[in-house]
C-alpha cells in the first residue's frame, strides 16, 4: 500500500515559504531536523491547571505518553486547553464545558496534529475534550489521569465528594465538631488524581473506556500508581501506530460503542451525568442518540460494581479487584462484541482473562448487587421531555411515591428558606427547586441533590424525594429527580408548580406528574413571567441563547456535528 500522506506534512514537508517558515520557528525548542521529515506529529492535550485539582499531576504526566510516543518514532507536541475544576469553577462547570470543547476542537483543527492524546481527570474535562475531538476526528486516545487513593477516617473509608453530602446530617445529628470536620477534610483527599467514589470523574474514566477509547484497564489504575505512567507511555506508543492505521474516531465510536458505554455505566453504577455527556458526544460524531435509548438499553442491567455513593467501596479498591475489565467480561453477553477499541481489538477480546479478585468489590452476573439497577427515563406533565433518576441511589420506599411540593424558585431561596420554622415542608412533603436548568442558572448546576431541612433530619430521616431541572453529583445518592425537561427558565411546567401541589413519582410506571387539571395549568401558563437572563454579553450570553436543553444533552445547538480537520487557508 502507498504511504497516506500525513496531515502535518502540509505544514513542515517541502522548501516553500511558509514550510521554512513553520519549521524554523519550531526549531528555537530545540527540535532535530528528522522531527520534520515524516514523523507523525501527535497533540498531547493537557488539562492540567493548579486551578483543578483532580488534574494536578498531570504536567508531570505528560512526559511519560511523549516517552512512548518518541519511542514509537513521533513527533510529541503538548498543548493547553481550557481546564475545568468541579470543586472551585463558579457558577459551574458544566456552563463551561462547551467553551472547552470549542477550545479543544479549534486548538487541534488549526494546528499540524496528526493524532492526539486526551489527558483527563476532573468530571468535564473528560466530555468537553471528547467532544472537541470529535469534531475533527482525528485518531484519538484517552489516558484518564486517575482517581485519588482511598481516604481513610478514623478506621473508615471515607470518599471525596461522598462524605461532602454527609456534611449537614453530622453536624446537624452528631454533634459533629469542627476539629472533627477538619480531620475529614484532611483524609477525604490524600493523593493525587480525582475523586475515588463512582462519581462523574470516575464515570467519565470508565465511560472513555466502555467507549473504546482507552487501552484495556485504564479507568481504575489510582493516580499514584506505577502502572499509571506505563499506561501512558504505552498510550504514547499506540496513538502514532493509530495514525498510521488511520484509525480515527468516527471508526470506534459506533452506535454499538454508545450502547456498550449505556449497559457498562449501569452495571458500574455510575452517574447521571454520563447521560447529558454520552449524548453531546453522540451529537458531534453524528450518532443518533436520545433520552429514552438510556432506558431501553441499561435499565434492566444488573450492578455489579459495590463503589460508592450506591456502595461502600472506592475505586482504589476496585482497581484491585480487577477493574472494568472484569465488569466487561461479566456483562459480555450484552455487549456488541465487534465494537473496536483504539487497539484494534473488542472490549470483550481485550478482558477475557480478566479476573475478579474481590467479589465484595464486584459482585457477579448470577449474584448481582441490584437485579436492574440503571438509570431510569420518567416522563409526565411534569416533565415533558424527560427527567431522571438513578435507582440505585435511591431509597426502594420512596419509588412510587405522592407528596405535597415545597417550591424554591431558586437555590438562594432554598437556602434562605430549607431551615425555616415557616417553610412547609415536613418528611412527607417533595422539594421542588426551579431554576436550575441549562439556561436559568445558567450552565446546569450540581444542585439537586439539596440537603434535607435539619427539622426532617432531627427525625432521624435521611431522604426525601427532590425534584429539579438541575444535575447532581455522581457522588452524591438519595431519591432526586434531575433533568427535568424543559427547564422552568423556559416555561417547563416545573416552573408552574406551587406549595401543597400533590405530586406523584411513578419509577416503576416511569412516571412523573403533577396532579393538576390541565385547565389549572393552562391558567398558570398565562399568569406566568419568563424571568430575566442574568447576562446580556460574553460566552455566557451566547450559551443561554443556544443551549440544548438535557434531553438534547446540553451542547450548544451550532456545535452539533462536526467541521473535519481540514484548514482551507494558510496563515499568510
Amino acid at each position: 500500500m502507498e504511504k497516506k500522506k500525513l496531515r502535518s506534512a502540509a505544514w513542515f514537508d517541502g522548501d516553500e515559504k511558509m514550510s521554512f517558515v513553520h519549521r524554523s520557528w519550531m526549531r528555537n525548542q530545540g527540535y532535530p531536523d528528522d522531527h520534520f521529515r515524516g514523523k507523525p506529529v501527535i497533540g498531547i492535550c493537557n488539562t492540567w491547571s493548579e486551578l483543578t485539582p483532580c488534574n494536578g499531576h498531570l504536567r508531570d504526566f505528560a512526559e511519560w505518553v511523549k516517552r512512548g510516543v518518541l519511542e514509537a518514532g513521533g513527533f510529541p507536541l503538548e498543548f493547553p486547553v481550557m481546564s475545568l475544576g468541579e470543586t472551585l469553577m463558579r457558577p459551574t462547570t458544566m456552563l463551561f464545558r462547551n467553551l472547552a470543547s470549542m477550545d479543544t476542537e479549534e486548538t487541534i483543527r488549526a494546528n499540524p496534529l496528526d493524532g492526539i492524546v486526551l489527558l483527563t481527570g476532573c468530571d468535564k474535562t473528560t466530555p468537553s475534550t471528547v467532544m472537541g475531538a470529535c469534531s475533527v476526528d482525528l485518531p484519538t486516545i484517552v489516558v484518564p489521569g486517575g482517581p485519588m487513593l482511598n481516604g481513610v477516617f478514623r478506621g473508615e473509608r471515607i470518599g471525596s465528594g461522598t462524605f461532602v453530602w454527609k456534611i449537614k446530617d453530622k453536624m446537624g445529628t452528631e454533634e459533629f465538631s469542627k476539629e472533627d470536620l477538619l480531620e475529614a477534610e484532611i483524609c477525604s483527599a490524600r493523593s493525587p488524581g480525582h475523586c475515588m467514589t463512582m462519581g462523574t470523574a470516575s464515570t467519565m474514566a470508565c465511560m472513555v473506556e466502555s467507549l473504546g477509547l482507552t487501552l484495556p484497564g485504564a479507568a481504575a489504575i489510582p493516580a499514584v500508581d506505577s502502572r499509571k505512567k506505563v499506561m501512558a507511555q504505552l498510550a504514547g506508543r499506540r496513538i502514532v501506530e493509530m495514525v498510521k492505521e488511520d484509525l480515527t474516531l468516527s471508526k470506534i465510536l459506533t452506535r454499538e460503542a454508545f450502547e456498550n458505554a449505556i449497559i457498562l455505566n449501569a452495571g458500574v453504577g455510575g452517574s447521571t451525568n454520563f447521560i447529558i455527556h454520552l449524548q453531546a458526544i453522540a451529537g458531534r460524531i453524528g450518532v443518533e442518540l436520545n433520552l429514552e435509548d438510556f432506558d431501553k438499553i441499561g435499565s434492566k442491567i444488573p450492578l455489579l460494581v459495590n463503589l460508592m455513593p450506591s456502595g461502600d467501596y472506592l475505586m482504589e479498591d476496585f482497581f484491585y479487584a480487577g477493574g472494568l475489565p472484569v465488569v466487561i467480561n461479566e456483562l459480555k453477553t450484552y455487549l456488541h462484541q465487534g465494537a473496536i477499541t483504539v487497539n484494534s481489538k473488542s472490549l470483550v477480546e481485550n478482558s477475557s482473562k480478566a479476573q475478579c479478585y474481590n467479589r465484595e468489590v464486584i459482585a457477579s452476573i448470577g449474584k448481582p448487587l441490584i437485579a436492574e439497577a440503571g438509570i431510569a427515563v420518567l416522563k409526565g406533565n411534569l416533565c415533558e421531555n424527560g427527567a431522571v433518576i438513578k435507582p440505585s441511589a435511591a431509597t426502594p420506599e420512596l419509588m412510587n411515591y405522592r407528596g405535597k411540593a415545597c417550591v424554591f424558585t431558586s437555590i438562594e431561596d432554598y437556602h434562605a428558606r430549607i431551615d425555616h420554622p415557616d417553610t412547609p415542608i415536613d418528611e412527607h412533603g417533595i422539594i421542588v427547586v426551579q431554576g436550575l436548568g441549562p439556561v436559568g442558572y445558567p450552565g446546569m448546576p450540581e444542585a439537586g441533590n439539596v440537603d434535607l431541612p435539619v427539622k426532617v433530619l432531627k427525625k432521624g430521616i435521611k431522604d426525601m424525594v427532590r425534584i429539579s431541572d438541575g444535575r447532581m453529583s455522581g457522588t452524591a445518592y438519595g431519591t432526586v429527580v434531575l433533568h427535568v425537561s424543559p427547564e422552568s427558565a423556559i416555561g417547563g411546567n416545573i416552573a408552574l408548580v406551587k406549595d401543597g401541589d400533590e405530586i406523584e413519582l411513578n419509577v416503576p410506571e416511569r412516571t412523573l406528574q403533577l396532579l393538576i387539571s390541565d385547565e389549572e395549568l393552562e391558567l398558570r401558563r398565562q399568569a406566568w413571567t419568563p424571568p430575566k437572563p442574568v447576562t446580556d454579553r460574553g460566552y455566557v450570553n451566547m450559551y443561554i441563547n443556544n443551549v440544548q436543553q438535557a434531553h438534547l444533552g446540553v451542547d450548544l445547538d451550532f456545535l452539533v456535528g462536526k467541521s473535519g480537520k481540514e484548514v482551507a487557508r494558510d496563515n499568510h
